[in-house]
Protein backbone atom coordinates (compact mmCIF):
# COMPACT_ATOMS: atom_id res chain seq x y z
CA UNK A 1 0.00 0.00 0.00
CA UNK A 2 1.01 3.62 -0.45
CA UNK A 3 0.76 5.84 2.64
CA UNK A 4 0.95 9.63 2.50
CA UNK A 5 2.31 11.23 5.70
CA UNK A 6 2.82 14.82 6.85
CA UNK A 7 3.18 16.93 9.99
CA UNK A 8 1.93 20.47 10.56
CA UNK A 9 1.78 21.48 14.21
CA UNK A 10 1.55 24.71 16.14
CA UNK A 11 -0.43 25.53 19.28
CA UNK A 12 -1.87 29.03 19.08
CA UNK A 13 -2.41 31.29 22.05
CA UNK A 14 -4.89 33.79 20.64
CA UNK A 15 -4.24 36.11 23.61
CA UNK A 16 -0.49 36.27 22.94
CA UNK A 17 0.89 39.61 21.73
CA UNK A 18 3.16 38.04 19.11
CA UNK A 19 2.57 36.32 15.77
CA UNK A 20 4.05 33.07 14.46
CA UNK A 21 5.86 33.36 11.12
CA UNK A 22 8.42 31.55 9.00
CA UNK A 23 11.24 32.05 11.51
CA UNK A 24 9.34 30.18 14.22
CA UNK A 25 8.95 27.14 11.97
CA UNK A 26 12.49 27.34 10.63
CA UNK A 27 14.02 27.46 14.10
CA UNK A 28 12.28 24.23 15.05
CA UNK A 29 13.04 22.59 11.70
CA UNK A 30 11.04 22.94 8.50
CA UNK A 31 11.31 20.24 5.82
CA UNK A 32 9.52 19.08 2.72
CA UNK A 33 9.75 15.39 1.91
CA UNK A 34 12.81 14.52 3.98
CA UNK A 35 12.20 15.62 7.59
CA UNK A 36 12.20 12.02 8.79
CA UNK A 37 15.65 11.51 7.27
CA UNK A 38 17.31 14.86 7.98
CA UNK A 39 16.03 15.34 11.53
CA UNK A 40 14.99 11.92 12.89
CA UNK A 41 15.71 12.87 16.51
CA UNK A 42 14.08 16.31 16.35
CA UNK A 43 11.09 17.72 14.49
CA UNK A 44 11.19 14.76 12.10
CA UNK A 45 10.93 12.17 14.90
CA UNK A 46 7.23 11.46 14.36
CA UNK A 47 7.53 11.03 10.60
CA UNK A 48 10.69 8.95 11.12
CA UNK A 49 8.74 6.64 13.42
CA UNK A 50 5.87 6.36 10.95
CA UNK A 51 8.17 5.74 8.00
CA UNK A 52 9.94 2.92 9.84
CA UNK A 53 6.66 1.37 10.98
CA UNK A 54 5.08 1.45 7.54
CA UNK A 55 8.14 0.33 5.63
CA UNK A 56 8.67 -2.55 8.04
CA UNK A 57 5.22 -3.78 6.97
CA UNK A 58 6.19 -3.51 3.31
CA UNK A 59 4.32 -0.31 2.47
CA UNK A 60 5.46 2.56 0.26
CA UNK A 61 5.68 5.93 2.03
CA UNK A 62 5.32 9.37 0.46
CA UNK A 63 6.41 12.06 2.89
CA UNK A 64 5.36 15.69 2.60
CA UNK A 65 5.81 18.69 4.88
CA UNK A 66 7.32 18.34 8.32
CA UNK A 67 6.65 21.61 10.14
CA UNK A 68 6.49 22.54 13.81
CA UNK A 69 6.66 25.88 15.59
CA UNK A 70 6.91 26.70 19.28
CA UNK A 71 3.49 27.83 20.55
CA UNK A 72 2.83 31.51 20.11
CA UNK A 73 0.35 34.00 18.76
CA UNK A 74 -1.69 33.44 15.58
CA UNK A 75 0.21 32.08 12.59
CA UNK A 76 0.70 34.58 9.79
CA UNK A 77 -2.03 33.81 7.28
CA UNK A 78 0.28 33.56 4.28
CA UNK A 79 2.60 31.16 6.16
CA UNK A 80 -0.21 28.76 7.02
CA UNK A 81 -1.62 28.95 3.51
CA UNK A 82 1.78 28.16 1.98
CA UNK A 83 2.32 25.14 4.26
CA UNK A 84 -1.22 23.91 3.62
CA UNK A 85 -0.81 24.26 -0.13
CA UNK A 86 2.54 22.44 -0.10
CA UNK A 87 0.88 19.45 1.55
CA UNK A 88 -1.97 19.49 -0.94
CA UNK A 89 0.39 19.81 -3.91
CA UNK A 90 2.44 16.87 -2.65
CA UNK A 91 -0.71 14.82 -2.13
CA UNK A 92 -1.95 15.47 -5.66
CA UNK A 93 1.45 14.48 -7.04
CA UNK A 94 1.39 11.25 -5.00
CA UNK A 95 -2.02 10.02 -6.19
CA UNK A 96 -3.26 7.39 -6.03
CA UNK A 97 -2.67 6.69 -2.33
CA UNK A 98 -4.29 4.08 -0.11
CA UNK A 99 -4.29 6.08 3.14
CA UNK A 100 -3.29 9.44 4.62
CA UNK A 101 -1.85 9.84 8.13
CA UNK A 102 -1.10 13.24 9.64
CA UNK A 103 0.30 14.65 12.85
CA UNK A 104 -1.55 17.89 13.54
CA UNK A 105 -1.79 19.83 16.75
CA UNK A 106 -5.46 20.74 16.71
CA UNK A 107 -5.06 24.23 18.18
CA UNK A 108 -3.50 26.06 15.25
CA UNK A 109 -5.15 29.39 14.48
CA UNK A 110 -3.92 31.58 11.65
CA UNK A 111 -4.87 35.08 10.62
CA UNK A 112 -8.15 34.59 8.76
CA UNK A 113 -8.29 30.85 9.59
CA UNK A 114 -9.81 29.84 12.94
CA UNK A 115 -9.71 26.06 12.35
CA UNK A 116 -6.53 25.37 10.38
CA UNK A 117 -6.63 21.61 10.93
CA UNK A 118 -10.27 21.29 9.94
CA UNK A 119 -9.69 23.35 6.82
CA UNK A 120 -6.67 21.23 5.85
CA UNK A 121 -8.59 17.99 6.38
CA UNK A 122 -11.50 19.17 4.25
CA UNK A 123 -9.07 20.03 1.46
CA UNK A 124 -7.35 16.64 1.76
CA UNK A 125 -10.69 14.89 1.60
CA UNK A 126 -11.54 16.78 -1.58
CA UNK A 127 -8.28 15.53 -3.13
CA UNK A 128 -8.45 11.85 -2.16
CA UNK A 129 -12.23 11.38 -2.33
CA UNK A 130 -14.55 9.59 0.09
CA UNK A 131 -13.00 6.12 -0.05
CA UNK A 132 -9.39 6.76 1.00
CA UNK A 133 -9.08 6.57 4.81
CA UNK A 134 -7.66 9.70 6.46
CA UNK A 135 -6.30 9.50 10.00
CA UNK A 136 -4.97 12.16 12.36
CA UNK A 137 -2.89 12.10 15.52
CA UNK A 138 -3.72 15.15 17.65
CA UNK A 139 -2.17 16.80 20.65
CA UNK A 140 -4.58 16.41 23.55
CA UNK A 141 -4.52 20.19 23.86
CA UNK A 142 -6.04 20.58 20.41
CA UNK A 143 -9.55 21.76 19.67
CA UNK A 144 -11.54 18.85 18.24
CA UNK A 145 -13.91 20.58 15.84
CA UNK A 146 -16.96 19.38 13.95
CA UNK A 147 -15.14 20.12 10.69
CA UNK A 148 -12.27 17.81 11.68
CA UNK A 149 -14.75 15.19 12.84
CA UNK A 150 -16.58 15.24 9.50
CA UNK A 151 -13.50 15.19 7.26
CA UNK A 152 -11.34 12.49 8.89
CA UNK A 153 -12.07 8.79 9.30
CA UNK A 154 -10.25 8.55 12.61
CA UNK A 155 -8.74 11.06 15.03
CA UNK A 156 -6.75 9.98 18.09
CA UNK A 157 -5.46 12.37 20.76
CA UNK A 158 -2.48 11.78 23.00
CA UNK A 159 -3.72 10.37 26.30
CA UNK A 160 -0.83 11.44 28.53
CA UNK A 161 0.23 14.87 29.78
CA UNK A 162 3.25 15.09 29.57
CA UNK A 163 2.90 13.56 26.11
CA UNK A 164 4.86 10.34 26.64
CA UNK A 165 2.65 8.29 24.31
CA UNK A 166 3.08 9.97 20.92
CA UNK A 167 4.45 6.81 19.28
CA UNK A 168 1.69 4.68 20.82
CA UNK A 169 -1.02 6.97 19.43
CA UNK A 170 0.68 7.08 16.03
CA UNK A 171 0.74 3.28 15.91
CA UNK A 172 -2.92 3.21 16.95
CA UNK A 173 -4.00 5.45 14.05
CA UNK A 174 -1.83 3.49 11.61
CA UNK A 175 -3.42 0.17 12.57
CA UNK A 176 -6.94 1.57 12.25
CA UNK A 177 -6.13 3.10 8.86
CA UNK A 178 -4.62 -0.15 7.65
CA UNK A 179 -7.63 -2.16 8.78
CA UNK A 180 -9.95 0.40 7.20
CA UNK A 181 -8.10 0.33 3.88
CA UNK A 182 -8.44 -3.46 3.61
CA UNK A 183 -12.08 -3.42 4.71
CA UNK A 184 -11.57 -5.08 8.08
CA UNK A 185 -13.13 -2.22 10.08
CA UNK A 186 -15.39 0.75 9.44
CA UNK A 187 -14.56 3.54 11.92
CA UNK A 188 -17.44 5.56 13.33
CA UNK A 189 -17.02 8.27 15.96
CA UNK A 190 -19.17 9.65 18.74
CA UNK A 191 -18.28 12.85 20.59
CA UNK A 192 -19.43 14.43 23.84
CA UNK A 193 -18.55 17.98 24.80
CA UNK A 194 -17.68 18.08 28.52
CA UNK A 195 -18.44 21.83 28.83
CA UNK A 196 -15.19 22.22 30.77
CA UNK A 197 -12.09 24.38 30.33
CA UNK A 198 -8.97 23.49 32.26
CA UNK A 199 -5.61 21.82 32.52
CA UNK A 200 -5.37 18.21 33.67
CA UNK A 201 -2.13 16.46 34.58
CA UNK A 202 -2.26 12.71 33.96
CA UNK A 203 0.64 12.12 36.35
CA UNK A 204 -1.65 12.10 39.41
CA UNK A 205 -4.94 10.59 40.48
CA UNK A 206 -7.72 10.62 39.59
CA UNK A 207 -6.57 11.51 36.05
CA UNK A 208 -4.02 8.70 35.80
CA UNK A 209 -6.71 6.17 36.65
CA UNK A 210 -9.12 7.70 34.16
CA UNK A 211 -6.51 7.36 31.40
CA UNK A 212 -5.98 3.72 32.30
CA UNK A 213 -9.73 3.17 32.13
CA UNK A 214 -9.85 4.69 28.63
CA UNK A 215 -7.03 2.40 27.50
CA UNK A 216 -8.71 -0.67 28.99
CA UNK A 217 -11.78 -0.12 26.79
CA UNK A 218 -9.82 -0.14 23.54
CA UNK A 219 -9.64 -3.31 21.46
CA UNK A 220 -12.73 -4.81 23.12
CA UNK A 221 -16.36 -5.07 22.07
CA UNK A 222 -15.81 -3.15 18.86
CA UNK A 223 -14.15 -0.13 20.51
CA UNK A 224 -11.18 0.92 18.38
CA UNK A 225 -10.03 4.05 20.21
CA UNK A 226 -10.94 6.37 23.09
CA UNK A 227 -9.68 9.97 23.39
CA UNK A 228 -10.05 12.73 25.93
CA UNK A 229 -9.15 15.99 24.24
CA UNK A 230 -8.34 18.48 26.98
CA UNK A 231 -8.49 21.44 24.62
CA UNK A 232 -6.25 24.51 24.78
CA UNK A 233 -7.65 27.06 27.24
CA UNK A 234 -5.75 30.01 25.73
CA UNK A 235 -7.19 29.52 22.27
CA UNK A 236 -10.33 31.60 21.89
CA UNK A 237 -12.21 29.60 19.27
CA UNK A 238 -15.75 28.28 19.14
CA UNK A 239 -14.82 24.63 19.76
CA UNK A 240 -12.41 25.21 22.67
CA UNK A 241 -12.76 22.96 25.69
CA UNK A 242 -12.62 19.34 26.77
CA UNK A 243 -14.29 16.62 24.72
CA UNK A 244 -14.43 12.85 24.86
CA UNK A 245 -14.66 10.90 21.63
CA UNK A 246 -14.89 7.21 20.94
CA UNK A 247 -14.18 5.36 17.68
CA UNK A 248 -16.02 2.09 17.18
CA UNK A 249 -16.21 -0.43 14.38
CA UNK A 250 -19.37 0.50 12.51
CA UNK A 251 -21.53 1.28 15.55
CA UNK A 252 -22.19 5.02 15.92
CA UNK A 253 -24.77 4.52 18.67
CA UNK A 254 -22.23 2.61 20.76
CA UNK A 255 -19.64 5.33 20.14
CA UNK A 256 -22.02 8.07 21.25
CA UNK A 257 -23.17 6.20 24.34
CA UNK A 258 -19.65 5.42 25.52
CA UNK A 259 -18.46 8.97 24.84
CA UNK A 260 -21.33 10.33 26.92
CA UNK A 261 -20.65 7.87 29.76
CA UNK A 262 -16.96 8.71 29.92
CA UNK A 263 -17.66 12.44 29.72
CA UNK A 264 -20.04 12.05 32.66
CA UNK A 265 -17.31 10.27 34.64
CA UNK A 266 -14.84 13.01 33.80
CA UNK A 267 -17.35 15.68 34.83
CA UNK A 268 -17.87 13.95 38.19
CA UNK A 269 -14.13 14.29 38.93
CA UNK A 270 -13.98 17.99 38.10
CA UNK A 271 -13.22 19.22 41.64
CA UNK A 272 -10.36 16.72 42.10
CA UNK A 273 -8.60 16.95 38.74
CA UNK A 274 -7.42 20.57 38.18
CA UNK A 275 -3.70 21.32 38.36
CA UNK A 276 -2.75 22.50 41.89
CA UNK A 277 -1.57 26.07 41.19
CA UNK A 278 -0.50 28.15 44.22
CA UNK A 279 0.96 31.59 44.89
CA UNK A 280 4.69 32.26 44.78
CA UNK A 281 5.10 33.16 48.44
CA UNK A 282 3.23 30.04 49.49
CA UNK A 283 5.63 28.01 47.37
CA UNK A 284 8.64 29.74 48.93
CA UNK A 285 7.20 29.09 52.40
CA UNK A 286 7.04 25.38 51.59
CA UNK A 287 10.58 25.49 50.27
CA UNK A 288 11.78 27.09 53.52
CA UNK A 289 10.89 24.02 55.60
CA UNK A 290 12.51 21.48 53.29
CA UNK A 291 16.09 20.28 53.29
CA UNK A 292 15.77 16.98 51.41
CA UNK A 293 16.70 17.99 47.86
CA UNK A 294 15.80 20.59 45.26
CA UNK A 295 12.26 21.86 45.03
CA UNK A 296 11.03 22.44 41.49
CA UNK A 297 8.75 25.41 40.82
CA UNK A 298 6.97 25.59 37.48
CA UNK A 299 6.45 29.17 36.31
CA UNK A 300 3.28 28.16 34.48
CA UNK A 301 2.19 31.68 33.50
CA UNK A 302 5.42 32.21 31.53
CA UNK A 303 5.38 28.84 29.77
CA UNK A 304 6.57 29.24 26.16
CA UNK A 305 4.88 25.91 25.48
CA UNK A 306 1.55 27.71 25.84
CA UNK A 307 2.58 30.80 23.89
CA UNK A 308 4.15 32.94 26.63
CA UNK A 309 7.30 34.94 25.78
CA UNK A 310 9.51 33.18 28.31
CA UNK A 311 11.00 36.41 29.64
CA UNK A 312 8.87 37.30 32.66
CA UNK A 313 10.73 38.49 35.75
CA UNK A 314 8.16 38.12 38.53
CA UNK A 315 9.78 35.10 40.17
CA UNK A 316 13.30 36.39 39.61
CA UNK A 317 12.47 39.70 41.28
CA UNK A 318 10.88 37.96 44.27
CA UNK A 319 13.93 35.72 44.72
CA UNK A 320 16.12 38.82 44.89
CA UNK A 321 13.85 40.18 47.62
CA UNK A 322 13.59 36.84 49.37
CA UNK A 323 16.79 34.82 48.79
CA UNK A 324 16.49 31.07 49.23
CA UNK A 325 20.07 29.94 48.69
CA UNK A 326 21.46 28.19 45.60
CA UNK A 327 18.82 28.37 42.85
CA UNK A 328 18.45 28.14 39.08
CA UNK A 329 15.89 30.09 37.06
CA UNK A 330 15.33 29.54 33.33
CA UNK A 331 15.19 29.47 30.55
CA UNK A 332 14.85 33.21 29.82
CA UNK A 333 14.34 34.10 26.16
CA UNK A 334 16.50 37.21 25.94
CA UNK A 335 18.48 37.70 22.73
CA UNK A 336 20.12 40.91 23.87
CA UNK A 337 21.32 39.52 27.17
CA UNK A 338 22.70 36.43 25.44
CA UNK A 339 24.61 38.59 22.96
CA UNK A 340 26.12 40.77 25.68
CA UNK A 341 27.25 37.76 27.70
CA UNK A 342 28.75 36.04 24.68
CA UNK A 343 30.64 39.20 23.77
CA UNK A 344 32.00 39.50 27.31
CA UNK A 345 33.10 35.87 27.38
CA UNK A 346 33.27 33.15 30.01
CA UNK A 347 34.65 34.39 33.32
CA UNK A 348 33.75 38.01 32.69
CA UNK A 349 31.60 40.05 35.05
CA UNK A 350 29.14 42.62 33.76
CA UNK A 351 26.00 44.53 34.57
CA UNK A 352 23.13 42.82 32.78
CA UNK A 353 19.49 43.73 32.21
CA UNK A 354 17.42 40.53 32.09
CA UNK A 355 13.89 39.85 30.86
CA UNK A 356 10.86 42.11 30.78
CA UNK A 357 11.13 42.73 27.03
CA UNK A 358 7.78 41.62 25.58
CA UNK A 359 5.13 43.67 27.33
CA UNK A 360 3.23 44.01 30.62
CA UNK A 361 2.93 40.25 31.11
CA UNK A 362 6.72 40.03 31.13
CA UNK A 363 7.13 42.36 34.11
CA UNK A 364 9.89 44.95 34.37
CA UNK A 365 13.49 44.19 33.38
CA UNK A 366 15.80 43.22 36.23
CA UNK A 367 19.29 44.70 36.52
CA UNK A 368 21.93 42.35 37.92
CA UNK A 369 25.66 42.10 38.32
CA UNK A 370 26.54 38.70 36.89
CA UNK A 371 29.49 36.50 36.03
CA UNK A 372 29.36 34.55 32.78
CA UNK A 373 29.92 30.87 33.60
CA UNK A 374 29.26 29.24 30.22
CA UNK A 375 28.45 30.07 26.61
CA UNK A 376 27.25 27.31 24.26
CA UNK A 377 26.78 28.26 20.64
CA UNK A 378 24.31 25.53 19.69
CA UNK A 379 22.65 24.44 22.90
CA UNK A 380 19.76 21.95 22.83
CA UNK A 381 17.51 20.13 25.25
CA UNK A 382 15.54 16.90 25.37
CA UNK A 383 11.80 17.47 25.12
CA UNK A 384 9.23 14.70 24.66
CA UNK A 385 11.90 12.34 23.39
CA UNK A 386 13.25 14.76 20.77
CA UNK A 387 16.15 17.20 20.61
CA UNK A 388 15.02 20.83 20.61
CA UNK A 389 17.34 23.70 19.75
CA UNK A 390 17.84 26.54 22.22
CA UNK A 391 20.36 28.33 20.01
CA UNK A 392 23.23 30.26 21.53
CA UNK A 393 22.72 30.01 25.29
CA UNK A 394 24.50 31.21 28.40
CA UNK A 395 24.68 30.48 32.11
CA UNK A 396 25.28 33.44 34.38
CA UNK A 397 25.67 33.59 38.14
CA UNK A 398 24.46 36.50 40.27
CA UNK A 399 24.84 37.15 43.99
CA UNK A 400 23.56 34.75 46.68
CA UNK A 401 23.96 31.66 44.51
CA UNK A 402 21.37 32.69 41.93
CA UNK A 403 21.98 31.11 38.52
CA UNK A 404 20.16 32.11 35.33
CA UNK A 405 19.93 30.31 31.98
CA UNK A 406 19.40 32.57 28.96
CA UNK A 407 18.56 31.21 25.50
CA UNK A 408 18.21 32.53 21.95
CA UNK A 409 15.45 30.18 20.78
CA UNK A 410 12.25 30.40 22.80
CA UNK A 411 11.22 27.08 24.31
CA UNK A 412 9.64 25.66 27.42
CA UNK A 413 11.96 23.70 29.70
CA UNK A 414 11.57 19.99 29.05
CA UNK A 415 14.76 18.21 30.05
CA UNK A 416 17.26 18.63 32.85
CA UNK A 417 19.86 19.07 30.11
CA UNK A 418 18.50 22.59 29.58
CA UNK A 419 20.59 23.32 32.68
CA UNK A 420 23.16 20.52 32.85
CA UNK A 421 24.10 20.98 29.19
CA UNK A 422 25.57 24.33 30.18
CA UNK A 423 27.53 22.81 33.06
CA UNK A 424 25.11 23.46 35.91
CA UNK A 425 24.62 20.89 38.65
CA UNK A 426 21.16 20.34 40.09
CA UNK A 427 21.21 18.23 43.24
CA UNK A 428 23.20 20.85 45.17
CA UNK A 429 20.55 23.51 44.52
CA UNK A 430 17.65 24.30 46.83
CA UNK A 431 15.37 25.55 44.07
CA UNK A 432 14.94 24.92 40.35
CA UNK A 433 12.52 27.31 38.60
CA UNK A 434 11.43 26.09 35.16
CA UNK A 435 9.52 28.16 32.64
CA UNK A 436 7.21 25.30 31.76
CA UNK A 437 3.79 23.97 32.63
CA UNK A 438 4.05 20.17 32.77
CA UNK A 439 6.35 18.76 30.10
CA UNK A 440 9.27 19.18 32.49
CA UNK A 441 7.72 16.68 34.90
CA UNK A 442 9.07 13.45 33.44
CA UNK A 443 12.68 14.65 33.68
CA UNK A 444 12.56 16.74 36.86
CA UNK A 445 10.15 14.90 39.16
CA UNK A 446 12.60 12.02 39.87
CA UNK A 447 15.15 14.45 41.37
CA UNK A 448 12.68 16.79 43.09
CA UNK A 449 11.83 16.80 46.77
CA UNK A 450 8.59 18.46 45.67
CA UNK A 451 7.10 19.86 42.47
CA UNK A 452 5.05 23.04 42.80
CA UNK A 453 3.05 24.94 40.20
CA UNK A 454 3.05 28.71 40.70
CA UNK A 455 0.85 31.44 39.24
CA UNK A 456 2.31 34.87 38.45
CA UNK A 457 0.89 37.76 36.36
CA UNK A 458 2.37 36.20 33.21
CA UNK A 459 0.85 35.75 29.76
CA UNK A 460 -0.69 32.32 30.42
CA UNK A 461 -3.36 32.94 33.04
CA UNK A 462 -4.29 29.69 34.87
CA UNK A 463 -7.53 31.22 36.19
CA UNK A 464 -9.72 29.62 33.54
CA UNK A 465 -12.96 31.20 34.75
CA UNK A 466 -11.44 34.64 34.12
CA UNK A 467 -10.16 34.11 30.59
CA UNK A 468 -11.49 36.93 28.36
CA UNK A 469 -13.17 34.82 25.70
CA UNK A 470 -14.93 36.67 22.91
CA UNK A 471 -15.56 33.77 20.51
CA UNK A 472 -15.91 30.76 22.78
CA UNK A 473 -19.20 30.44 24.68
CA UNK A 474 -18.95 31.43 28.35
CA UNK A 475 -21.20 28.53 29.31
CA UNK A 476 -18.47 26.30 30.75
CA UNK A 477 -17.13 25.04 34.05
CA UNK A 478 -15.50 26.53 36.13
CA UNK A 479 -16.98 29.85 34.98
CA UNK A 480 -20.48 28.37 35.35
CA UNK A 481 -21.23 25.81 38.04
CA UNK A 482 -23.69 23.85 35.91
CA UNK A 483 -23.32 24.53 32.16
CA UNK A 484 -26.54 24.08 30.25
CA UNK A 485 -25.17 22.91 26.90
CA UNK A 486 -23.25 19.61 26.56
CA UNK A 487 -23.86 18.40 23.00
CA UNK A 488 -23.19 14.95 21.62
CA UNK A 489 -22.06 14.50 18.00
CA UNK A 490 -23.20 13.54 15.45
Amino acid sequence: MKFFIAELACETNTFAPTCTGWTSFEQAGLYRGDGSLRDPAGTGAYLHFMRQLMQADGHHVVESVCAFAEPGGPVVGAVYEALRDRILDDLRAALPVHAVQLLLHGAMVAQGHEDCEGELLVAIRSVVGPDVPVGVVLDLHGHFTQTMFAAADVCVAFKEYPHTDIDDCSREVYRILLDTAIGRVRPTTGVCDCAMVGLWHTTREPMSGFVQRMKSLEGRDGVLSVSLGHGFPWGDVADAGAKVWVVTDGDPAQAQALARRLATEFWAMREQTPAPVIGLDEALDRLAVRSDGPVVIADVADNPGAGAPGDSTFILRRLLQRPVGPAIVGAFWDLGAVQLCAEAGVGSSLSLRVGGKCGPHSGDPVDLRVTVRAVVEQHAQTLLGTRVSLGRSVWVEAAQGLHLVLVSVRSQVGGTDTFTGLGLTLLDKRLLVVKSMQHFHTAFAPIAAEVLYVATPGAVNPDFAALPYRVRSLDFWPRVAAPSHRPVWP
